[in-house]
């Protein structure tokens, strides 16, 4: 390890059709602009016009890669081989997104840079032992290739060096396909390819129960509007983990979800290995100054966040997030852009 801290840069992916600006300070994706069907190019992620800015306060967590834990852990508390763990309690009584100082507010190291027909960068961050409360050293990679003309791919690993330790990353940029400064997505449609949800108590914690969605407001087995139902969902949108239980595959991931905007001129489809995904509405984005003097308010964006279900680690009938040392942590994504 050398004493020097990587510096925050922004760096571009670009093959011609998608160009994708991101950034070594939390692995962030700070714009992703694509065509539509006319051929019209739009910036479809939120966030804001400087990496300062992402660094002084980017508490909706806009683009960035949120671990070692993404989601919720009830009471910031968790148990592993008979050892208790507490960390930052930062999100009502919770631990949300890895603590504090999650892998979104570190610098990552940047180790691969690759140009050409399949643009990719790869970054990389040590997390210690004791750091945000979790145990055991991790070693954590990310990659992003435009795989294709109109495909992003991001290959994330996490290597737990010497003790056991739950590890669950994910990526949480906010989708806005009409472009990130058009204001609601109420109006994009939304297929998702989850028979259930993890349903939440008060405090936003799985129950541990398996709800299906059929007939209820969770319902996006065949796609509809984000917005048709949204009011019945208690609280401010949704905010939910759906599990991944009825997707086609392709390459060892699962159709995970098919958002549209209004017109159909721009498709995005999801792809992971991942078991669950959060569906998130930007319910608590209020007021928040974007890129380009942009006001983003609620709803002004969609996350996708595959990930292993919220509060795994204290939840024994959910897929364990556990890895051991000597096993490793993966997750692919696969963003797939097009016109209908």
């Amino acid at each position: 390890m050398s004493g020097q801290q990587p510096k925050a840069e922004l760096f571009e992916l670009n093959n011609g059709t998608i160009r994708a600006n991101i950034t070594n300070y939390g692995a962030i994706i700070t714009s992703l602009s694509v065509p539509d069907k006319q051929g019209n190019v739009a910036d479809v992620v939120l966030g804001f016009d400087s990496i300062e800015s992402y660094m002084k306060d980017n508490s909706p967590y806009f683009g960035c890669i949120v671990g070692r834990v993404a989601n919720r852990i009830k009471e910031g508390k968790f148990t592993l081989n008979g050892v208790n763990y507490t960390l930052p309690v930062n999100n009502g009584p919770n631990s949300l997104h890895g603590g504090v100082k999650g892998f979104d507010k570190v610098v990552w190291e940047v180790v691969d840079r690759k140009d050409g027909e399949h643009p990719s960068i790869t970054f990389k961050y040590q997390s210690r032992d004791g750091e945000e409360g979790y145990p055991g050293d991790v070693t954590v990679t990310a990659t992003y290739t435009l795989t294709s003309s109109s495909t992003m791919r991001l290959d994330m690993e996490a290597v737990p060096k010497n003790k056991p330790t739950p590890i669950n990353l994910a990526q949480h940029t906010y989708w806005n396909l009409s472009g990130h400064n058009s204001g609601r997505v109420l109006d994009h449609s939304i297929q998702i390819w989850g028979s259930q949800i993890t349903p939440l108590d008060q405090n936003s914690i799985p129950t541990g129960e398996f709800l299906l969605v059929k007939g209820t407001c969770f319902d996006f087995t065949s796609e509809r509007k984000i917005g048709t139902s949204i009011s019945e969902v208690p609280g401010l949108g949704y905010d939910h983990n759906y599990v991944l239980d009825c997707g086609e595959e392709k390459s060892g991931l699962k159709h995970a979800a098919k958002v549209k905007d209004p017109s159909g001129s721009r498709v995005m489809n999801l792809w992971t290995d991942a078991p669950g995904m959060q569906f998130y509405t930007a319910n608590y984005v209020n007021g928040v100054a974007g890129k380009g003097g942009v006001v983003y308010e609620k709803h002004s964006g969609l996350c996708l966040e595959t990930q292993g279900f919220p509060n795994a680690v204290n939840q024994p009938n959910f897929p364990s997030i556990v890895v051991q040392p000597g096993g490793k942590y993966k997750q692919t994504m696969l963003f797939e852009f097009s016109a209908e």
